[in-house]
């Protein structure tokens, strides 16, 4: 735990999420950053733009400055003039109260920490030919369709972003490269075409940044931001591996893209202003995609200041993905639950790292492993095993091998360590400085049987719950027990799979029971991309390897697989909304794995949810052709926040491009035209039946027809009018409506599907019906 000017405690945990927790004051004197949004419209006349304007606004409220060099100018740390319209500045709590009574101002969101949600995964989609070549290669206008990527920043010498293939940057590209430490102009090019850096807000929080420590310009000392931009578009390079482990040849899902990184994250973390700025800057940019691998909790849709740049955005056309977060498996867990925002979840791939230990008993446990170093455990040798917790399920701080916890007792032997509270790789370490010779890492009730590898500074091996429970028993019910540990490489036709990943965050949506969240999922599970060059794979400064490639795990992954599947759908289809992109990702997802069963939850072992994988996994060759689309304008979202309870003074904050106005057109949240359908019976149980309607696009065969199949449910009998959709024309829409009629009221949501079948297409929405408590 680092402390920052006494004010402000960094807890700095792995590449894959990093919380910054407040502890400033509550002197309503203290100055904070806030973001103030403003009608653009009511700028007086008397300013010649509205960045004088903002100045003015902020000018009028400033009380004496503290220092001389504390001036209205220092305050104001951003003007946003395209996703999203106002200023940022560092203001008292007294100072927002006299700004909210100035006309023109909208809102006032206070400054948020957001979270990171932190190969082969192209073949395992269907991204890959049998012959090598990968489905867009012969795409020429996918070198023009731009994914911005809000991360840590890039790493410009990876192999991934080579542009030897890419033509001329497209005249329509307004970005630019930022230079700053370790970062010139030259290391952008056809690939990587913009680089900017966003720390205003980060440094009125935590203070300046140390650019002797840390690089104040677009590259990436963390790896997180060039592991996900690899992922999104990535060139394809020959023999990538880590440490011999996923050998083969790495590539993004849209190999053909550009992309520019937006770098939002720094050491301390990731702010609220910075991030809204950049989301801003790449609209203006021109990026066709966002991906976001981060999030900063729920709030209300008018309160969450993300949300309202990505309406934004989608206003302009901007395809958003976003993570849905690693707090699974947890229900109610998800972030960036907007409906005009694509939520993915994390699943595995058929791809493991195997590893075994033998016990002393002769008994072999199986786990997974990215162990590769110098010091490897005989197999022909057995060493002491020791578990410094207890039968109890509830972990220790020494059953979990925190900092300090172990001593001398672990010298020479192999330590078993439950998950929690620290990062897995920095419990290795921990094993390390005691004098342990390996580490068994094992699961509990909240990670269940799901086994996430790492690249580990000693020989360890993870392994599930249920694993983990036999081998404690077997220590603390014998007086010598014994283990060694073996490491098998990398195994691929794994069954099941995918499966969902119990870290992978869970639904509801609690801020709309009748909008799907997440959206779908997509591999998150050790995906192998570039890598930093300023960091050891397993992200410990006591880790001085260095390697182009690393394997990671979390939604942070998964997201930018969509983006990169978002981007090729928009090569094939360039007038395609961001909604019809979301509507093929979803009704072309499968929801049955490689055994042809239904997909599995890791935390459970058993069948998991639409709340679990949203519409299902992505499946982009079909989603290419997804037959029919479900499409939603600005409007019709506009349209449904006003079925949100939402007064007009919390409406008016996605009026930045029109003065919008409620149509009414939705009779419930449930009409809007989202691929998911979800119906909410209220409490009272006089409402029996409740009607839902849907338009679809024709984006197919001209001349199609298509028949609806509907899943049986126990707790009602649904109907779809028409039965039958028949087209006549390319783009032609046609609405159908479902009704759903109780016969008898569940106390848990139940789940099915409404398929519109043509022979060649099978357009599918799940179905979530829930029916509300008494009251």
């Amino acid at each position: 735990m680092v402390w920052i000017s006494g004010k402000l405690c960094v807890l700095v945990s792995t590449f894959l999420f990093i919380t910054l927790v407040s502890c400033t004051n509550n002197n309503p004197s203290t100055k904070k950053t806030y973001i103030i949004q403003v009608d653009k419209w009511a700028k007086p006349e008397e300013f010649s733009d509205h960045k004088q304007w903002y100045s003015s606004m902020i000018k009028s409220v400033a009380s004496t400055p503290e220092k001389e060099e504390d001036t209205d100018n220092d305050r104001m740390l951003y003007a946003y003039q395209t996703a999203f319209h106002g200023v940022a500045a560092q203001l008292s709590e007294e100072e927002v109260e006299m700004l909210q009574e100035q006309n023109g101002v909208v809102a006032v969101f206070p400054e948020i920490v957001y979270q990171l949600h932190t190969t082969r995964s192209p073949k395992f989609l269907g991204l890959e030919r049998e012959d090598g070549m990968h489905v867009d290669s012969h795409k020429i206008s996918d070198h023009d369709v731009i994914v911005g990527v809000l991360d840590t920043g890039i790493w410009p010498e990876s192999p991934s972003f080579n542009d030897s293939s890419m033509r001329q940057v497209p005249a329509h590209w307004k970005g630019t490269c930022d230079v700053g430490r370790g970062f010139t102009k030259h290391h952008c090019n056809r690939k990587i075409v913009g680089a900017r850096v966003f720390y205003r807000g980060y440094e009125a929080a935590a203070g300046k940044i140390n650019e002797q420590e840390e690089y104040k310009s677009p590259r990436d000392q963390d790896g997180h931001g060039t592991h996900t931009a690899a992922t999104v578009a990535g060139a394809p390079v020959l023999g990538a591996n880590l440490l011999g482990y996923a050998y083969g040849t790495a590539r993004g899902m849209a190999t053909g893209a550009r992309i520019a990184a937006y770098k939002v994250c720094w050491v301390g973390g990731c702010f609220s202003s910075d991030i809204l700025s950049a989301v801003d800057q790449a609209v203006a940019d021109g990026v066709n995609v966002l991906s976001i691998s981060l999030g900063g909790g729920v709030s209300s849709y008018h309160r969450d200041s993300l949300s309202i740049a990505a309406f934004g955005a989608m206003e302009k056309g901007v395809f958003v993905s976003c993570s849905a977060g690693n707090g699974g498996p947890d229900p109610i867990s998800l972030t960036n639950v907007s409906p005009w925002v694509t939520t993915v979840g994390a699943s595995t791939m058929d791809r493991d790292f195997p590893a075994t230990i033998k016990l002393g008993t002769g008994k072999y446990l199986t786990g997974a492993s990215l162990y590769k170093g110098r010091i490897n455990l005989s197999t022909k040798k057995q060493y002491p095993l020791i578990y410094h917790g207890s039968n109890s399920t509830i972990p220790t701080p020494s059953s979990m091998c925190l900092e300090g916890t172990l001593g001398r007792s672990a010298a020479g032997k192999i330590v078993i360590c439950d998950r929690g509270i620290s990062p897995r790789v920095e419990k290795g370490q921990v094993v390390k400085n005691a004098g342990g010779v390996g580490m068994i890492l094992s699961n509990t009730a909240a990670n269940g049987e799901e086994l996430v590898a790492d690249c580990h500074l000693l020989p360890a091996i993870a392994v599930g719950e249920t694993e983990g429970k036999t081998i404690k028993h077997y220590v603390t019910t014998s007086r010598n027990a014994t283990a060694t540990l073996a490491f098998l490489g990398t195994k691929l036709g794994i069954r099941p799979s995918p499966v969902v990943a119990a870290f992978s965050s869970r639904g509801p949506n609690i801020l709309s029971l009748e909008i799907l969240k997440p959206d779908l999922v997509a591999p998150g599970v050790n995906i192998l991309a570039a890598w930093t060059g300023d960091l050891g794979p397993s992200s410990l400064p006591t880790d001085h390897r260095r390697t182009k490639f690393n394997i990671l795990s979390g939604t942070s992954m998964s997201c930018p697989h969509v983006s990169g599947i978002a981007a090729l759908l928009k090569s094939k289809h360039p007038d395609w909304s961001p909604a019809a992109i979301k509507s093929a990702l979803m009704t072309t997802a499968y929801i049955h794995g490689n055994n042809q069963n239904p997909l599995i939850d890791a935390s459970t072992a058993r069948p998991s949810s639409p709340y679990d994988h949203g519409a299902g996994h992505v499946n982009p060759v079909k989603a290419l052709d997804p037959g029919l689309i479900y499409d939603i304008g600005a409007q019709d979202y506009f349209d449904f926040l006003c079925t949100q309870g939402l007064e007009p003074s919390q409406l008016v904050v996605f009026e930045k491009f029109s003065n919008r106005t409620c149509r009414h057109s939705l009779r419930n949240p449930g009409d809007l035209n989202y691929p998911a359908i979800s119906v909410v019976f209220p409490e009272t149980a006089n409402v029996t039946s409740v009607t839902l309607r849907r338009t679809v696009t024709n984006v197919g065969p001209p001349n199609s027809s298509y028949h609806a199949v509907i899943s049986p449910l126990k707790g009602a009998v649904l109907k779809v009018e028409p039965a039958r959709l028949n087209f006549n024309s390319r783009l032609q829409k046609l609405s159908y409506k479902i009704t759903f009629t109780t016969k008898s009221r569940q106390t848990a949501p139940e789940f099915g599907s409404l398929i519109w079948n043509d022979g060649l297409h099978r357009v599918r929405s799940p179905i979530i019906i829930t029916w509300l408590p008494p009251v």
